[in-house]
């Protein structure tokens, strides 16, 4: 296998979580009969430009199918942060009625949205057509398609540019990740902004989160490998924000590298010296991270063994692609957790891949009085155990197994 980025040949395995299904890949009833695709998920370490990454087990087009079932509008937290971002582009950018703002990876207009609602030109690009219907029900603009060079000049063949250009976690999603930052180039204006959000290598290695890395997730990416990545394509990085989304994100703003009317912030060189001494740019700071989340999954198995030999009662929270990457690991199985409550509709109703706990709404919770609630998406936790307090009434406790187990309630 070669680095998808540079074409180095890749030798140094990052993590082995051995094999899983698809994470987003819910099964009907009827499907739990059926033999279910298990695709390695063997996580490399590329020693020359250090892009982590998956190979392309399954391919893209399978993954984000008209079945995909994840909606942004479901979180409340997430649709707050699109809107505190489309404030922040305005009031950094000042654009108005006569700006072209496009988003990759719209999905159900959860950010789109904030802008329509300000009088600002809007256009999606979204491969999965469910997620986009949404988005077009809303008023938003809306093409069904992959990014990538071809479908950029086609756009601009349309006579189509971006002032602003952005995709939040959709730069870890894309195979060809070259090909895509080169259609980024084509498609912004000559003093166009791109911005993008991803979850930070760092921060996934610094607090064990191997829950994030699935399938869907083909690059794992630092400050040091994106700024690499973005100037072989003639554009640079010229600020970055470091977040708190997904357990800890960076979102990056690029412009042509011909661009000279923004000056260049501090925090680039702020990071990249961050991540170089932290040893980003070696292969030592790659190790020992099969070690950290075996610890996770010798802990969790051994609470949920315990908790059935005592006769409790387990559920889980959050039916999420970093759920199923955790149980499949951990070869955790619906004898172990009774059931998982989302609030999204799509996912109702269906059962989780290769675990087949089954996914319920929340009135199901409040009938079974669970004496734990393993919140799987603990990057939302604060968002989750507010709205569910009230199984505190009943004695139940949360349980949070990322970075490591613990309880509280």
């Amino acid at each position: 296998m070669q680095c998808r980025f540079c074409k180095t040949e890749l030798q140094h395995v990052f993590i082995d979580l051995v094999n899983s299904p698809a994470s987003n890949s819910y099964l009907t009833k009827e499907e739990l009969n059926e033999p279910e695709a298990f695709y390695p998920l063997k996580v490399f370490t590329c020693h020359h430009c250090f892009l982590v990454q998956v190979d392309e087990y399954k391919k893209s087009d399978a993954i984000f199918n008209s079945n995909y079932a994840y909606f942004s509008s479901y979180s409340t937290s997430w649709l707050q942060h699109a809107k505190k971002y489309t404030s922040l582009m305005v009031d950094k950018f000042r654009y108005n009625e006569k700006s072209q703002v496009i988003e990759i990876a719209s999905n159900d207009g959860y950010l789109l949205q904030y802008f329509k609602e300000k009088n600002i030109p809007v256009l999606g690009i979204e491969p999965t057509a469910n997620t986009a219907r949404v988005a077009i029900d809303k008023g938003i603009e809306s093409v069904v398609d992959f990014f990538g060079t071809r479908l950029a000049k086609e756009l601009v063949h349309k006579n189509i540019k971006a002032d602003l250009l952005l995709g939040n976690n959709v730069l870890a999603h894309v195979p060809d990740i070259v090909d895509f930052v080169a259609g980024m180039k084509i498609l912004l204006k000559d003093t166009g902004v791109v911005t993008m959000e991803f979850p930070h290598l760092m921060q996934l290695i610094d607090n064990n989160q191997f829950d994030t890395i699935y399938h869907e997730h083909f690059s794992y990416l630092s400050f040091y490998t994106v700024k690499q990545i973005f100037e072989s394509q003639g554009l640079e990085l010229f600020d970055v924000d470091e977040i708190p989304t997904h357990g800890g994100s960076l979102r990056i703003y690029a412009k042509h590298k011909e661009d000279n009317s923004k000056t260049i912030s501090q925090n680039v060189q702020l990071l990249l010296k961050k991540e170089i001494d932290k040893g980003l740019n070696g292969l030592s700071y790659y190790d020992n991270f099969q070690q950290k989340a075996l610890k996770v999954k010798l802990d969790l198995t051994d609470f949920l063994i315990q908790q059935k030999r005592a006769n409790k009662k387990v559920a889980a929270y959050g039916a999420a692609a970093k759920g199923n990457t955790l149980l499949n690991y951990c070869g955790i199985k619906n004898d172990l957790i009774d059931f998982v409550v989302d609030a999204n509709p799509h996912k109702q109703n269906k059962f989780l891949p290769a675990s087949h706990i089954p996914i319920v709404a929340e009135e199901y919770l409040k009938q079974q009085q669970p004496d734990y609630v393993i919140i799987l998406p603990w990057n939302l936790k604060e968002e989750i155990s507010n709205q569910l307090t009230y199984i505190k009434d009943w004695g139940g406790k949360f349980v949070i197994p990322i970075p490591k187990l613990e309880m509280t309630g």
